[in-house]
């Protein structure tokens, strides 16, 4: 059944995280991926261990940092310096629907392939750029990594427990979530392609993406004048929500009413905390945070994660467990929303590749999963004999 993208086609001059999470989602929903490489490959493919292994055992260059994000493209590896080369991608850009890329600003321009010299030639194209801090503003030619986006960002200075050291989050998500706003970018500039005929230039900044997902905590320096601070697993604005440490493990507890607070009180069999009126509203848990937390947790750390769980649940009150990733992607949910796949991968000793899953679940036209992450310069002549046949 082909995808609500299929027939789109996207040249993708991108690498790295931000780029390719992008491009990745738009090939799960149907649009061919061309991606265009060096020879040497993107660079993830050298980042392991650990990497997929041949029959003979050696690595392959299907590092699991790349495959993570580039099923469902197609791999052009050339030499960006060379004349020719620029010629065939500019024609390529020309049959493209979308180009995307996240060179330097401006790093593209004497190759000819930078948004002015492509929108001017084709004015229907949709032309995605990614940078570090955008093309413009007194940061536009520095480098964006995002670990760099994560700390010029804010979101390190709120992550982490309170008096120690500012703590990334534990996956690249800056470069993820930009992936996410550049992909949202691309289909919105399409629809106004494909109602007016007008294409545009798409301009998205790596900590402009992280600055906007501050959402809540962003907010609230906005709105009160106060920078927050790092506070560990406890929410800025709600109280009890956070981890807490059981007898054998720990729980998420997220209280998020009164009522909810009233039946936890029940469970842990102090039910005058309720009406406690230090504690009674949501507002004056948050005044009395230092007083109530401890409370708790002196409870919980007496009783078994399995017991919480079952306790709280049965009271209807927010619990979960903290799952390792191996808990996480082994679970029966896991499995039976198909966040883990496998796919065929003939080159590797195994024959396949297991991949993480889509999210999405379309009712008449689902993701597709029909290429694994590709072998270096894999379908470099398929498409470009396909290019010269159409020219």
């Amino acid at each position: 059944m082909p995808g609500p993208l299929d027939g789109l086609v996207i040249l993708d001059l991108s690498r790295i995280l931000a780029g390719p999470t992008c491009t990745q989602l738009l090939g799960d929903l149907g649009a061919e991926i061309i991606k265009i490489e060096s020879l040497a490959g993107d660079d993830t493919r050298q980042w392991g261990p650990p990497f997929t292994l041949d029959a003979e055992g050696n690595p392959t260059d299907l590092s699991a940092y790349f495959m993570s994000v580039n099923r469902n493209k197609k791999s052009v590896a050339v030499d960006l310096t060379d004349p020719e080369v620029q010629k065939c991608l500019r024609d390529l850009a020309g049959r493209a629907d979308v180009v995307i890329e996240n060179f330097k600003p401006g790093g593209l321009r004497k190759y000819g392939l930078d948004h002015e010299t492509l929108c001017a030639a084709y004015p229907g194209l949709v032309y995605c750029s990614i940078s570090g801090f955008g093309q413009t503003g007194p940061n536009r030619d520095k480098p964006g990594y995002d670990l760099m986006a994560q700390g010029f960002g804010g979101i390190m200075s709120i992550t982490g427990e309170a008096g120690r050291e500012p703590m990334k989050v534990g996956v690249g998500v800056a470069d993820v979530v930009c992936g996410l706003y550049a992909a949202t970018g691309i289909l919105a500039a399409l629809r106004h392609r494909d109602a007016t005929g007008e294409g545009q230039h798409i301009d998205l900044a790596l900590v402009d993406a992280t600055m906007s997902w501050l959402v809540n905590q962003g907010l609230n320096y906005l709105t009160s004048g106060t920078a927050p601070v790092r506070a560990g697993n406890a929410h800025p604005n709600i109280v009890p929500y956070q981890v807490f440490a059981t007898s054998d493990g720990y729980v998420i507890v997220a209280v998020g009413n009164d009522s909810q607070y009233a039946r936890f009180c029940d469970y842990l069999g102090q039910p005058d905390w309720a009406s406690d009126p230090r504690f009674a509203t949501n507002s004056e848990r948050l005044a009395h945070r230092d007083t109530l937390v401890p409370m708790i947790a002196a409870v919980l750390e007496r009783r078994t994660t399995r017991d919480v769980i079952d306790g709280l649940e049965a009271r209807k009150v927010p619990v979960g467990p903290v799952n390792t990733i191996d808990q996480a992607l082994e679970s029966d949910q896991a499995q039976a929303r198909e966040m883990t796949i496998t796919l065929p991968a003939p080159q590797t000793a195994t024959g396949e590749v297991r991949l993480l899953g889509n999210p999405l679940r379309f009712s008449r036209t689902p993701v597709s999963y029909r290429r694994a992450p590709p072998e270096t310069g894999a379908d470099t002549e398929a498409v470009l004999s396909r290019l010269r046949d159409d020219l």
